[in-house]
C-alpha cells in the first residue's frame, strides 16, 4: 500500500509538471513572438547609432539601449541570426565602442553598454571592443570609492560588467570590488536599500521609511526590484561556483523570488507598486518581464522548484504575450523611465513609453529563458 501511495504521488507530481510545461507556449511560438517584437524595433531603428530624442537628445549608447542589446544578445544565443549580431556590432562601431561621458565616468548608466561590448568581444576578439569599458571599470577600482550605486537600477547596469571582466581576465579584483559596491548599496546607502524582512529593495534613499505609499506600505517599485533580480541572475550566471561571495548573491536572489511569487496579480502581471495595488495599480510589462526572467532562469538552473514556480512563470508569460504584445510587435503596458509608481503614467495597452528600447530588452531576456524551459 505504501509503495502504491508513493507511486501515485510521484505520478501525480510528474503529470502536474508536464501539464504546466504544456501550458507554456511551445518553443516555436515563443521564438515567433520574440522575433516579432524585436523586428518591430529593428525596423523602426535601422540606424543603431542614431540619437534618441525625447524631452532632449541623448546618444544611443546609454542604459536604455544597453538593456535592449542585453536582450538581443540573449536572443542571438538561442537563434543566431546574423542580422542580430550585425545590428549589435553596428551599435558598438557607431559609438567607437565608447561610453557616454568617456572612460572617466562612474555612472553605471554609461557603463551598461559594456555588457554587450564584452559579449561581442568574446565572439570576435577585437581589442577595441573592450578597451574603453575595461579602462572605465579600472578607474572605478583605482578610485577606491564604493558608493557610486546610489540607486538600485545601477546594480543591474554596472554589476554584470565587473563580473564579465573578472571572468574574462580570471581576475578576482573585479569580483571583490563589485561585491563591495553591491554591499554598500544593500546595507549602507541610505541606511541600506534592501529590506530583508520583505525581501525587496527601496529604489534609493528617498524611498526608505518613513516614506510610505498611500496605503501606508513601503514603496517597492516593480522595475527597480526587477533590475536587481536581473543583476543577480546575470552575475550568478557568470561567476565561478566557488566565487567567495556567490552564496550572498544566491541568498538574496532566493529571498526576492519568494517574496515576488507571493504578490503576483491574479492576471499574471505585477503592479508597479509591489505592496500597494491602489497606487497606479494595473498591468505593467517591464517589471513583470524581469521577474519572469529571474524565475525562469532559476528553474532552468535547478535553483528554483519547478512545480512551485512554473505556474507563476506560465501565468505571467501568457499574460504578457496575450495582453501586452500587439500584432505589429509593439509591447503595451510598459511604464516609461522614472523611479517610482507615478512616473510614466498612465500605462495602458496603447501608451507609448518615452523610450521603447529597455522594455523590449526586458521582454527578450524573459522570453529567452522561457524558451529554454521546454528543453
Amino acid at each position: 500500500m505504501k509503495k502504491f501511495i508513493f507511486s501515485s504521488a510521484l505520478i501525480l507530481s510528474i503529470f502536474t509538471q508536464v501539464l504546466f510545461a504544456q501550458k507554456i507556449s511551445n518553443k516555436k511560438k515563443v521564438l515567433k513572438v520574440l522575433k516579432s517584437t524585436n523586428a518591430y524595433f529593428m525596423n523602426k531603428w535601422p540606424d543603431a547609432g542614431k540619437s534618441i530624442i525625447t524631452n532632449r537628445e541623448r546618444p544611443s549608447n546609454i542604459w536604455t539601449r544597453a538593456v535592449y542589446y542585453e536582450g538581443l544578445m540573449n536572443l542571438y544565443k538561442i537563434h543566431p541570426e546574423k542580422a542580430y549580431y550585425d545590428y549589435a556590432v553596428q551599435w558598438g562601431e557607431k559609438h567607437n565602442w565608447g561610453l557616454r561621458n568617456g572612460i572617466t565616468t562612474k555612472n553605471a548608466d554609461d557603463q551598461a553598454c559594456g555588457q554587450t561590448y564584452i559579449d561581442l568581444y568574446l565572439i570576435d576578439k577585437q581589442p577595441e571592443r573592450i578597451k574603453d569599458i575595461k579602462a572605465s571599470i579600472n578607474l572605478v577600482i583605482k578610485s577606491g570609492k564604493v558608493n557610486d550605486w546610489t540607486w538600485i537600477d545601477a546594480i543591474q547596469m554596472g554589476m554584470p560588467v565587473f563580473a564579465r571582466l573578472g571572468k574574462l581576465y580570471n581576475d578576482t579584483t573585479y569580483y571583490n570590488y563589485m561585491y563591495k559596491m553591491y554591499m554598500h548599496s544593500k546595507n549602507t546607502e541610505g541606511g541600506g536599500l534592501y529590506n530583508a524582512k520583505d525581501g525587496l529593495w527601496w529604489r534609493d534613499k528617498d524611498f526608505v521609511p518613513p516614506y510610505k505609499e498611500p496605503n501606508g506600505e513601503d514603496c517597492y517599485w516593480a522595475r527597480g526590484n526587477g533590475w536587481v533580480v536581473a543583476a543577480l541572475v546575470r552575475v550568478l550566471e557568470i561567476i565561478p561556483e566557488n566565487e567567495t561571495h556567490r552564496n550572498e548573491y544566491l541568498k538574496t536572489y532566493q529571498e526576492m523570488i519568494k517574496a515576488l511569487a507571493a504578490i503576483q496579480r491574479t492576471d499574471g502581471f505585477w503592479n508597479v507598486s509591489l505592496h500597494d495595488a491602489t497606487h497606479f495599480g494595473g498591468k505593467e510589462t517591464s517589471g513583470t518581464a524581469l521577474f519572469v526572467y529571474g524565475m525562469a532562469w532559476g528553474v532552468n538552473q535547478g535553483i528554483l522548484d519547478k512545480t512551485t514556480y512554473l505556474p507563476i512563470i506560465t501565468k505571467a508569460w501568457k499574460a504578457m504575450t496575450k495582453d501586452a504584445v500587439q500584432k505589429n510587435g509593439f509591447i503595451g503596458f510598459m511604464q516609461g523611465t522614472g523611479k517610482e509608481p507615478k512616473d510614466g503614467q498612465p500605462v495602458s495597452y496603447t501608451s507609448m513609453p518615452d523610450f521603447e528600447d529597455y522594455g523590449l530588452g526586458c521582454f527578450l531576456l524573459a522570453g529567452t529563458e522561457v524558451y529554454k524551459l521546454k528543453k
